[in-house]
C-alpha cells in the first residue's frame, strides 16, 4: 500500500495582511461603540445608587415624620441624628449600612429646601460640578 503524502499548505502572506486588513476594519467599526460602555455603566449605577437612597429616605421619613435637614444629611441614614427636626424614631439599626460614593468617588449630595414633600438626592456626574452635559450631567431623583 502506498501512502498518500499531503502537502502541508501554509497561508500566503498574502492571505495573513488581507485578514489582517479585515480585522483593523471590524476593530475600527466596532470598538467605539463599547468605549462609551463604562460611562453608561457608571450613569447606571449613579441612578440606582440614588433610587436606593431615596428608598431608605422614605423609610426614615415614615419613621421620624420629616426627612433629615440638609444639615443632618445622608449621615442621617447612618447614625442617629442631632439637631432639628429630632429623629424620635429612629431605627437604632440605621436604615443603610453605609453611605456609597458615586461611581467616580464623591459623595452624593442632598438638600431638603424645607418643604416635606421634596428632598433633592444626586451626584455631579464626572467632573464633580454643578450642570454639565453627557457623563458631566447632574444625576438626581429629580
Amino acid at each position: 500500500m502506498q501512502k498518500n503524502k499531503k502537502q502541508q499548505a501554509g497561508f500566503t502572506l498574502m492571505e495573513i495582511l488581507i485578514v489582517v486588513v479585515i480585522l483593523s476594519i471590524l476593530a475600527v467599526a466596532v470598538v467605539p461603540q463599547f468605549m462609551d460602555k463604562p460611562d453608561q455603566a457608571r450613569i447606571a449605577k449613579a441612578k440606582t445608587d440614588v433610587s436606593s437612597l431615596n428608598t431608605a429616605l422614605s423609610i426614615y421619613k415614615m419613621d421620624n415624620f420629616s426627612y433629615p435637614s440638609s444639615s443632618q444629611g445622608l449621615q442621617a441614614l447612618v447614625q442617629k441624628p442631632s439637631g432639628t427636626p429630632e429623629a424620635k424614631n429612629w431605627n437604632p439599626n440605621g436604615y443603610i449600612q453605609k453611605l456609597p460614593k458615586d461611581p467616580w468617588g464623591n459623595d452624593y449630595q442632598y438638600l431638603n429646601p424645607g418643604n416635606r414633600a421634596a428632598i433633592d438626592i444626586y451626584s455631579l456626574g464626572q467632573d464633580g460640578q454643578p450642570g454639565g452635559e453627557g457623563i458631566d450631567a447632574d444625576i438626581g431623583n429629580w
